[in-house]
């Protein structure tokens, strides 16, 4: 396996101050109180899914482990702790030798999750386990929420083509790791080179409506586009009348053309008629892109239309209406000691309210009907029951401070697939309702 299937890890800075004060702050107390050792389980979870969704898709697992491996104090790092007074002494001497030296258990990428399944599970000291808190929400939060829009435009979109255009929408930043998200929940390609780049994700892009303005004329704009890309390239038709800009598309770039790109009007009007008038001049392998502020109920409007690709932007990097899954990272068991024999305890939350959180450090198994479709999520802490122990989710992630899990961006990506093939059909309907699965805890 080639080292750009894993994504370009070179250079990635450190992400240690990718975190809250109190995660430090925390250590400080814990490490003068002699408890910063005691052996310790932290789960990552959420309590509920975003209001009408049936699922969760898990990503960003490759990202937390990048995080991982990355999160380290450097010298300038530390000065700025001390001269703003952050943390005392000994806690910028701690943090200054700090590499994660536990386990990691988790989701793998892709795989589909529910309300109490424990995406992730961090095993170690309480210090160096607290430590990571903030960024691994930050980056499982995030990129679950763009995977799961992608995953339901996926689906809505019926094998048809997608294309993934935000990043103008968003943070830099935010854009490349929106792009990989959505590739995992079922985006073809990006617009994003640094996405591409960084992660070998397919891109895609040929021209705005500013080229055509720029040019003398529509057929001039056209002209110089195929001179330049080919007759196979995509010709942006919307800039003035999609009828003669179609016509015109043909004549310059002959039969041959590769596709045309509608950015406005009545999506569904507009794309027959573009099919249409493309057949009658013999244009028939020509195919039609839409794009337009795009969401999964619009690429489900257009399902009945001739559309062969759909490019979404706003909507994908901002979770369609939901950019976060509400993820929470807990404290769920610990040692009195940093003894491997000692026993681990289970500790929880007892908020009032919906805030309370199950102790326990914690299994999980997807359990199957006899058809073979899922029809549970099954999580528990004592022993996986027999007919379970072939369908347990967590594997293993980090061992000992050391990643043993990477793999290609495209094996997360087929996971999903088959993950969300695995649920019951209506698992696909857009309409609101409640988890697709219950979560049983046993």
């Amino acid at each position: 396996m080639n080292s750009a299937d894993l994504g370009r890890r070179v250079g990635v800075p450190s992400t240690a101050l990718f975190t809250d004060q109190y995660e430090l702050t925390m250590v400080q107390a814990a490490l003068k109180a002699g408890t910063a050792d005691r052996r310790s389980v932290f789960e990552a979870f959420t309590r509920r899914l975003p209001e009408g969704r049936r699922y969760g898709v898990v990503a960003g697992i490759g990202r937390v482990l990048d995080a991982v491996e990355n999160f380290h104090f450097d010298d300038e790092m530390l000065t700025f702790l001390r001269d703003q007074n952050v943390v005392d002494g000994p806690t910028l001497a701690y943090l200054a030798d700090y590499r994660f030296s536990g386990d990691i258990w988790g989701y793998p990428e892709g795989e589909v999750y529910f309300p109490g399944s424990p995406i992730l599970r961090v095993e170690g000291s309480f210090a160096e386990c607290v430590l990571l808190e903030t960024v691994i929400l930050s980056i499982l939060n995030h990129d679950s929420a763009i995977a799961a829009a992608a995953s339901r435009m996926s689906a809505a979109a019926g094998g048809r083509g997608l294309i993934e255009m935000g990043a103008r929408r968003t943070h830099e930043l935010s854009a490349v790791a929106s792009a990989r998200a959505a590739y995992i929940g079922g985006f073809d390609t990006t617009s994003d080179l640094a996405a591409g780049f960084r992660y070998n994700i397919p891109t895609v892009g040929t021209s705005a409506h500013a080229f055509t303005l720029l040019h003398d004329s529509e057929r001039d704009a056209f002209r110089a586009q195929v001179d330049s890309l080919g007759r196979d390239t995509t010709l942006l038709v919307d800039t003035y009348d999609v009828t003669a800009a179609v016509r015109t598309a043909v004549e310059v770039a002959g039969t041959e053309l590769g596709a045309v790109r509608i950015d406005s009007g009545d999506l569904l009007l507009v794309a027959h008629r573009v099919r249409q008038q493309l057949d009658e001049l013999g244009a028939t392998g020509t195919k039609i892109v839409v794009t337009s502020d795009l969401d999964e109920y619009a690429i489900a409007s257009l399902a009945a239309a001739p559309v062969d690709a759909y490019g979404v932007g706003t909507q994908l990097v901002t979770g369609s209406g939901h950019p976060t899954c509400s993820m929470v990272y807990k404290l769920v068991a610990r040692a009195s000691s940093a003894d491997p024999a000692d026993e681990l305890r289970p500790v929880a939350k007892k908020s009032l309210g919906a805030k309370s959180s199950k102790g326990g450090r914690k299994w999980a198994a997807r359990r199957l009907d006899e058809d073979g479709v899922a029809e549970a999520e099954v999580i528990g802490t004592g022993p996986v029951p027999a007919e379970l122990a072939g369908r347990q989710l967590l594997v293993e992630l980090v061992r000992d401070g050391e990643v043993v899990a990477r793999e290609p961006l495209d094996a997360a990506r087929e996971r999903h697939i088959a993950a969300r093939a695995g649920l019951p059909m209506s698992a696909m309907q857009l309409s609101r309702g409640e988890p697709v699965l219950p979560t049983e805890y046993v």
